[in-house]
């Protein structure tokens, strides 16, 4: 090829690209929309992209400098954002207009099984038939029927950790937390029982731990494919490997047909998409993806939650000290056999774990994506409003909101007292589960297994802060979700007296 036909060739593409990005990055400059203006290709994400700021810190900043407007602009890479802080317009949008906005964004390649068939991936009617399916493996009723299987999970999770915490014991919470969690999610969604602290190793812990290595190439995997998903696609790559989608398959699969052949019936997730079946004409793969992303939502999302609830505990001994007391009461007046509705309805503990959702959230942002032309009020009393078209994403940011001092008084405090006395928690400002038909189908299950495991963990040990304790908290700048940025380090010491059953 000849020297000018390359330089051309180059000027060309070269000018293509800037018009492209310049294009793409143009978008809230035309519409009169306040940002930070954006680089090209990392747009806004770029503190982030090279671990300067955690994702929930960069938006927070963000969410703070704009403070005067009710929604405001931010490139997630190329794609424009619209970010709203206003309470009202998150309630618009997710619950009185929630038919203009009732898909999630497509987070990343959807061509293989177990990412296009989940329920947070699926849009329309393809997904509200799927939350009908599920809806009643989360019901209260339940929950009380599941209950004997988490408890079980709990006090054997809690003997293990009593028996190593005799002398003290540090340790990162998250390495024995989300042994727990796996061992909880696969009885009561799969029925199989697993003693994951014995055996650490076993199929189920190994395949979460590579599917939800979000500190490795998973996190780049998942930025690449959501913004250039036909090139995921022509070149196959799978977000997951494929030992793990194969495993989850063929769980589920030999586990139904086990039960068709033995007349096997438990109240659980499988039992309800195998009822479903005919009706709705679910396959394996369909029932494995659901299954899937409850394990890993069940499995990793409620273990870091519940590492930042020990954090919290071992850092506030006052609030500590009262919730054991709670814990205590209780025991003796069940006799050590404390039942659903005596943990459930537990108002410090609630209390506790309120509090540290409001702090930690599951997220750090949730989405909603546009499927019918809408009018959003003007960002200011003097505005206009704005018309956002099908195919514009918002978000809102449940990590800020909690933090906010006009919602929160001194909101970087942990204060389970908030949450006490008939205090009132506004639903528009206290968001942890997300808000809406699209919010967390399985935040009662997530409560069930925090509270249980934290009942008998706070009446058989006591949580302390060691050298390696992060104090005060801080957020990984690697990871794509939320984490500590040092582990959750703590030091366990058994109780040396004990009103639990456990401890014999």
């Amino acid at each position: 090829m000849e020297p000018l036909t390359v330089i051309l060739t180059t000027l060309i593409i070269g000018l293509g690209l800037y018009t492209f990005f310049l294009r793409s990055m143009s978008y809230f400059k035309e519409k009169g929309i306040p940002h930070v203006p954006p680089l090209p290709v990392f747009g806004n994400m770029a503190p982030s992209v090279f671990r300067r700021k955690a994702i929930p810190i960069l938006l927070d900043e963000l969410y703070n400098k704009f403070s005067n407007v009710k929604y405001f602009g931010f490139y997630d890479f190329m794609k424009p954002v619209i970010v709203v802080r206003d309470p009202e317009i998150i309630h618009s949008i997710t619950i009185k207009n929630f038919n203009n906005f009732s898909d999630h964004a497509t987070l990343f390649n959807e061509h293989e099984t177990l990412v296009k068939r989940n329920l947070f991936a699926l849009k329309g009617d393809t997904w509200r038939e799927m939350r009908k399916i599920l809806s009643p493996t989360f019901t209260s009723s339940k929950m009380k029927m599941m209950f004997e299987l988490v408890q079980e999970c709990g006090e054997n999770f809690v003997n293990h950790v009593a028996k190593k915490a005799e002398d003290g014991w540090i340790v990162n919470m998250k390495d024995i937390l989300v042994r727990y969690t796996n061992d909880a999610v696969a009885t009561t969604a799969f029925g199989i029982s697993i003693d994951s602290m014995k055996n650490p190793n076993n199929d189920f812990i190994s395949h979460v731990t590579k599917a939800l290595n979000f500190d490795s190439i998973l996190s780049l995997k998942l930025i690449m494919g959501k913004h250039f998903p036909r090139l995921f696609k022509t070149l196959n790559i799978q977000l997951f490997a494929e030992s793990v989608s194969s495993f989850f398959c063929n769980v589920v699969k030999d586990n139904v047909k086990m039960r068709e052949e033995k007349g096997i019936v438990r109240p659980d997730m499988i039992q309800l998409m195998m009822e479903s079946r005919e009706k709705s004409h679910m396959t394996y793969e369909d029932m494995a993806a659901q299954a899937f992303i409850f394990f890993l939502a069940g499995s990793d999302s409620t273990g870091s939650f519940l590492c930042f609830l020990a954090h919290e505990l071992a850092v506030n001994t006052e609030v500590q000290t009262k919730l054991r007391e709670e814990v205590d009461r209780v025991l003796q007046i069940t006799n050590g056999k404390p039942t659903y509705d005596a943990i459930i309805n537990l108002e410090y503990l609630n209390a506790v774990v309120n509090e540290t959702l409001r702090l930690y959230p599951l997220s750090a942002f949730s989405d909603r994506y546009c499927v019918k032309t809408f009018e959003l009020p003007p960002m200011t009393p003097e505005g206009k409003p704005l018309t956002v078209t099908p195919g514009t994403n918002l978000w809102f940011l449940p990590y800020s909101l909690h933090r906010d001092s006009k919602y929160f008084p001194d909101p970087e405090k942990f204060d389970p007292e908030r949450f006490l006395n008939g205090n009132s928690v506004d639903p528009t400002t206290y968001i942890p589960f997300g808000i809406g038909p699209r919010s967390c189908i399985g935040n009662r299950y997530a409560l069930l297994l925090s509270k249980v495991v934290f009942f008998h963990l706070v009446a058989r040990c006591e949580l302390e802060p060691c050298s390696k304790t992060s104090i005060p908290m801080k957020l990984s700048k690697k990871s794509f979700v939320m984490a500590a940025e040092n582990g959750f380090w703590l030091n366990i010491k058994a109780r040396k007296t004990s009103s639990s059953p456990t401890d014999k």
